[in-house]
């Protein structure tokens, strides 16, 4: 068992409507747009649903999970709603910050310590991270695509930098 499987985290296919979110989201506009709102409003959505559902699932189709990280400054619990991307049996996450210049907090955070909780529906679990091999990054974004077709304009829009990727795994 990897950690997709033990999570239940799995993609669904967008409807026409979630299709429509995700070519907006993808776009330069609707990236910085959602780059504001997303997180506080999907923070929100998924406490008032429980955990059932988040912004992205409802407006896109996107799967998205809570992933909390260490302050690398604060030390303080710092929560951040994530798409993670298959990768063998496990999950990748990809800092991309939706395709913006500057690398996202939470990559920092996972640089200074590696340990993260990660919550999807129903499910929790206490895990790590460690950057991705060559072949890992390669078969991730090879996936990403099929995930989430942001990912690609993201990836070309993002000139100057490295996107970070992390491989999930459980604690040692």
């Amino acid at each position: 068992m990897g950690v997709a499987t033990d999570l239940g985290y799995a993609h669904k296919h967008p409807n026409a409507v979630q299709r429509l979110g995700q070519a907006f989201g993808s776009s330069k506009p609707g990236a910085w747009t959602f780059s504001k709102i997303l997180a506080p409003t999907d923070r929100l959505i998924h406490r008032v649903s429980k955990g059932r559902t988040s912004a992205p699932a409802l407006l896109a189709g996107l799967p998205v999970m809570m992933v909390t990280t260490t302050g690398r400054k604060s030390g303080q619990a710092r929560t951040s709603p994530l798409i993670a991307v298959p990768v063998g049996d496990s999950l990748a996450l990809l800092g991309t910050n939706f395709g913006q210049a500057n690398t996202p907090a939470w990559v920092f955070n996972l640089e200074a310590d590696p340990h993260l909780t990660v919550a999807y529906r129903d499910a929790r679990l206490d895990l790590q991270v460690r950057p991705a091999t060559d072949d890992e990054r390669a078969e991730v974004w090879a996936n990403a695509g099929g995930v989430y077709g942001g990912y690609d304009k993201y990836q070309q829009r993002i000139s100057g930098r490295t996107v970070r990727v992390f491989v999930l795994e459980p604690r040692a």
